[in-house]
C-alpha cells in the first residue's frame, strides 16, 4: 500500500477543523473532555458511521488511517498508531477496524500498556472493560451493522470498570508490561 511510517511521529486528523497532520505523538494536544482515536485500514461504511455517532455523542474523534487519508492504509500500522496514541494519554480510548478485527487487534497489544479486545457484540465489550480492563476496543468490519456498533458502544462507554475483585490479574498485565519494556538481562 505504500505508506511508511516516521518513528515518533504519527498521521491524524483531528483538532482544529479537523485537517490532517503529521505530529509527534507526545505533542498532540487534548481538545476535550473525551477523546477516542478511531482508525482503520479502509474507508469502511461502518468506520464512517462509528465517526458520525461518536461525534453525536460528543466525543472528540481523532481519525487515522483510512479515514483520516481517504485511503487505504496498513492494519498493522493502524492498530500500532492508534495504540500509542491511547498509551501516551493523548486519547481517552481507541478503537481499531480491520476486515476481521483480528489483525488491528494484535498489532495494538503490541504498544506496552494497551489492552485492546475484539469485541463481537455488547457482552464482550462489556466484559472486557470489567474483567481485562481494556482500553482499545477493536472490531470487525465484515460483522458490524450500525445497530450492533451503538450496542457496543453503549456496553464499552457506559462501564465503568474495572471490577475490584480482577486488580490482581490486571496488576499482573501491567507488571508483563513493564518486564516487556525492560528485559531482565537489561536492568
Amino acid at each position: 500500500m505504500g505508506a511508511r511510517a516516521i518513528p515518533g511521529r504519527l498521521r491524524v486528523r483531528g483538532g482544529p477543523r479537523g485537517k490532517v497532520f503529521t505530529a509527534q505523538a507526545s505533542s498532540l494536544r487534548r481538545w476535550c473532555t473525551l477523546r477516542v482515536a478511531l482508525g482503520s485500514d479502509e474507508n469502511y461504511s461502518i468506520a464512517n458511521f462509528l465517526v458520525r455517532e461518536l461525534r453525536r455523542r460528543g466525543f472528540e474523534v481523532v481519525l487515522v488511517g483510512a479515514p483520516a487519508l481517504g485511503k487505504p492504509y496498513p492494519w498493522p500500522q493502524v492498530g500500532y498508531e492508534v495504540a500509542r496514541l491511547v498509551a501516551e494519554g493523548v486519547v481517552d480510548t481507541g478503537i481499531v477496524m480491520c476486515y476481521t478485527g483480528t489483525g488491528v487487534s494484535i498489532a495494538a497489544n503490541k504498544v506496552p500498556g494497551v489492552r485492546a479486545a475484539l469485541c463481537t457484540d455488547a457482552k464482550n465489550a462489556r466484559g472486557a472493560r470489567l474483567w481485562n480492563d481494556a482500553n482499545v476496543l477493536a472490531l470487525s468490519a465484515r460483522l458490524l451493522s450500525e445497530e450492533l456498533a451503538k450496542e457496543i458502544l453503549d456496553a464499552w462507554f457506559e462501564t465503568r470498570g474495572p471490577d475490584p475483585s480482577e486488580r490482581e490479574n490486571i496488576e499482573e498485565l501491567k507488571r508483563l508490561d513493564e518486564r516487556l519494556r525492560c528485559p531482565e538481562g537489561a536492568r
